[in-house]
């Protein structure tokens, strides 16, 4: 069984709580893509990535001076989003990291698919930028099916907490065979349930917490989830969809 979550805009260096053992799988790839975005002036950098002045000017200076191999974090301590925030890697107890780093992948269009130890260094480049690279019209392209064959494993089991921008790199390519489970977080909202964008984030990183923390192997397991309020929801849940629905905010009146 295979994990699949987003990463984040943001992003930490710590050097210092572990030695990465591993590089991501598809670096040719990413030297392909560390390549052409030093050849764009900063204008087009600046469009490619979407962003303002200031954060345009940081990566610039990422990219100019990136040593893919050096200088190394991890990337699960890496990423700093607020599902990272919530899925609080730093705090692991025994075991944990053993699991996440057997069964979660980051999907990235960067790097491809990386696992959580897999050192990493800190860039900008979400899957949809408009980014024509060698010969293709845009990152889902650039990777192809490569992404969904790395992170398929004997199972045939993909457990999706990834956003649509990067569900749908693994989405487009899965075959009959495989058993592919998205989980939704939300609250009611007359006769539907809506996910709000934060909360469904803190949710995606609690639930990777709760499976490291109980070792799951079985999608089933995660019926159990019952964190920050939320509960499984059998009625509206389908082999291919978990709804974790919960009808009051902590901490909210």
């Amino acid at each position: 069984m295979r994990i699949i979550i987003s990463p984040a805009k943001q992003m930490r260096v710590d050097t210092d709580v572990f030695t990465c053992g591993s590089l991501p799988v598809f670096m040719e790839k990413t030297e392909i893509l560390m390549q052409w975005i030093r050849s764009l002036s900063y204008e087009d950098q600046k469009k490619l990535w979407a962003c303002n002045d200031k954060i345009a000017r940081q990566n610039a200076e990422r990219f100019a001076h990136m040593d893919l191999r050096k200088s190394l974090t991890p990337a699960i301590l890496s990423y700093d989003g607020i599902q990272y925030t919530y899925m609080a890697p730093a705090v692991f107890e025994d075991g944990q990291y053993e699991y996440v780093q057997e069964h979660l992948r980051i999907l990235s269009g960067f790097y491809g698919v990386v696992k959580p130890l897999d050192g990493v260094v800190p860039y900008r480049l979400e899957m949809q930028a408009k980014a024509a690279v060698d010969g293709h019209k845009n990152l889902y392209d650039f990777w192809g099916d490569n992404l969904y064959r790395e992170v398929l494993d004997d199972s045939r089991i993909i457990i999706n907490l990834a956003s649509k921008e990067y569900s749908k790199c693994i989405e487009k390519y899965l075959h009959p065979e495989d058993r592919y489970i998205t989980c939704i977080f939300g609250e009611p909202d007359g006769d539907k349930i809506v996910q709000k964008g934060v909360y469904a984030k803190m949710a995606r990183g609690e639930m990777v917490r709760f499976m490291a923390g109980i070792h799951a192997e079985k999608p089933e397991q995660m019926k159990d989830f019952n964190w920050s309020g939320y509960h499984f929801d059998n009625d509206r849940s389908s082999d291919h969809e978990y709804f974790f629905v919960r009808t009051e905010i902590p901490g909210k009146k």
